[in-house]
């Protein structure tokens, strides 16, 4: 996983990683927004879902914590164990929405991390042990608040892009 030496840093790459794979979009018709094919596991529209519903975990447990509710990670409904369950909640729940509207959402979504992390201090943001939902999380490893930024933003940011490319050369 990247490490990064400031809020400055992390935030660029959330920023050009998010515009490299929001464009992906833009040529895709909503007509085939639901359009399954064998060689990429997730349509257009459960691809944004899929960020849509990281994004909104991650900046939904940093606000849970703020307001002193025990955040329950992944989610209030779902353990760890149970990924497939919540990925199959992400499209459920947002993945009936057109592809402009998950955009919406999605941008919005950065946005909201990237003020975050405006926020956080730099020791909120790279240190061990200052976030309770940060600790929870993980029963091993200890991970600090820009690595749970990172594997929900930048990471799958890059992944996705790759399948939704590789969709749009078999489809478009």
């Amino acid at each position: 996983m990247r490490s990064y030496d400031n809020k400055e840093e992390l935030k660029n790459e959330i920023k050009k990683t998010f515009e490299k794979y929001i464009l992906e979009f833009e040529d895709i018709p909503e007509e085939l927004k639901d359009k399954r094919i064998e060689e990429v596991d997730r349509t257009p529209a459960e691809n944004l879902a899929y960020q849509v519903g990281w994004t909104t975990l991650l900046l939904k447990w940093e606000e849970d914590e703020k307001k002193g509710i025990k955040v329950k990670t992944p989610s209030d409904k779902f353990k760890w164990n149970e990924l497939g369950k919540l990925y199959q909640w992400f499209t459920d729940t947002y993945a009936n929405k057109s592809l402009k509207e998950l955009k919406v959402i999605l941008r919005k979504n950065v946005e909201e991390i990237c003020s975050l992390i405006d926020e956080l201090t730099e020791d909120e943001l790279f240190k061990p042990h200052m976030r309770k939902w940060a600790d929870d999380a993980t029963k091993t490893a200890t991970w600090e608040v820009y690595k749970f930024i990172h594997v929900n933003t930048v990471a799958p940011f890059g992944t996705f892009r790759t399948k939704i490319r590789k969709w749009k050369k078999i489809v478009l």
